[in-house]
């Protein structure tokens, strides 16, 4: 079965998570993926944890279906390979340090005259101008300049994202843009350059907090794991110990909350909660009742009478839980990809579709693929045991 990429080659000279997060779904769709790494140590995410069979959590998210090849980049003979494969190549993407691309001769300006159908997309912090052009950047650095962070937490204390939300956002920026330009080579004949910023991405998500601020008024206050600016929205205990996620959007649906869920329609009309922003101005008040009405219940009593009213809720999952979802297994989600270590199970790409299967191969070894590609570029055995002796590969 045809996959949308099929025929797609993309280099990455990528590391952590941001550029690895884009290409590995461009791998999904079937393009063939060859990421560059530095000889001995390769991608540094592959170090920062040992939890998946030896290998990296990190790591084996968001690396599958590509093939590794070792290259010390400022080696003479390795630049030729690099040469070589940029000749082939519909796609580059870098993630390197600010600056490194360009200095390698791989800026867009250095490649488009000799490869004016190659798409350059360079990820960085903060993009290749302006004042913060030079800053390095990490995730928890940007969510903390995008303003995520003043947003996010309890009253008491400021919290980061669970996960590399800057770098995702990043990723998904970088993986959109360049199917968009994918579609406009196709009219034009041309590449492009694309730059995408940290920054730029996490502040794009920010947009509801920060038209809420318009013009200097309140943000949003941090409200932990419940809504801000909504309520009852949010975890609420059960009498067993477990915790219920519920959302309310509307006046009809606290009604039907009162008189099904908490079993008290007289409530709905009461003065202090007529209104969502009464219930959010007496949020305390309104908790308590709320779980003074809870405290009777299990977890599932409580998921029982939500889903009788029609009231969204969700379980607070953790990550055994969600491993064993039945929503996921019941959809058959899962599948199995080999990995340094043994097998290992992969989520499918979310949006299902008739047309083609998401290509899903392994996480590559370091090196894994390094014979392969260069012999398949032309160099003989020898020249590559010289290439290995040196350090080049």
């Amino acid at each position: 079965m045809t996959r949308p990429l099929d025929g797609i080659t993309v280099v990455t000279l990528e590391h952590a998570i941001a550029a690895p997060f884009c290409t590995r779904q461009l791998a999904d769709l079937g393009a063939r993926v060859i990421k560059v790494e530095r000889p001995g140590t390769g991608d540094f995410a592959r170090a920062y944890d040992e939890r998946v069979n030896g290998q990296a959590s990190h790591f084996v998210w968001t690396n599958r279906s590509k093939e590794s090849l070792t290259l010390d980049v400022k080696h003479p003979e390795a630049q030729k390979v690099l040469a070589q494969l940029l000749q082939e190549a519909d796609v580059l993407v870098q993630n390197l340090a600010p600056g490194a691309a360009a200095r390698l001769g791989l800026s867009y300006e250095a490649l488009r005259d000799k490869h004016p159908r190659l798409i350059v997309c360079d990820i960085s912090g903060y993009g290749e101008d302006g004042p913060y052009r030079d800053k390095k950047a990490y995730d928890l650095l940007i969510q903390s300049e995008s303003g995520f962070l003043s947003v996010t937490g309890s009253q008491d204390e400021q919290a980061k994202a669970g996960c590399s939300i800057a770098d995702i956002a990043a990723g998904m920026y970088a993986y959109t843009n360049i199917l968009s330009a994918l579609l406009q080579r196709g009219r034009t004949g041309e590449g492009c350059h694309i730059d995408v910023s940290m920054l730029e991405s996490m502040v794009e998500w920010m947009g509801y907090p920060m038209y809420y601020a318009f013009e200097g008024a309140a943000p949003p206050p941090r409200a932990g794991a419940a809504h801000a600016t909504i309520y009852p929205y949010g975890p609420f205990l059960a009498g067993d110990g477990s915790s219920v996620m519920l959302g309310l959007q509307n006046e009809r649906e606290w009604a039907v909350f009162c008189k099904v869920v908490l079993q008290q329609p007289d409530l709905a009309v009461a003065e202090l909660f007529s209104s969502n922003s009464r219930r959010v101005a007496n949020r305390d008040a309104l908790r308590a009742l709320i779980l003074q009405a809870f405290s009777t219940l299990t977890a599932e009593q409580v998921v029982q009478r939500l889903d009788e009213a029609q009231i969204a809720n969700a379980r607070v999952n953790d990550m055994r839980d969600v491993w064993a979802h039945p929503q996921l297994q019941a959809r058959q989600r899962w599948t199995e990809v080999p990995a340094p270590g043994g097998p290992i199970p992969a989520l499918f790409p979310p949006g299902r579709t008739n047309a083609y299967t998401a290509h899903m191969g392994g996480v590559p070894s370091l090196g894994q693929h390094t014979q392969d590609i260069l012999t398949g570029l032309g160099w003989s055995a020898q020249a590559i045991e010289t290439m290995r002796q040196e350090g080049a590969i």
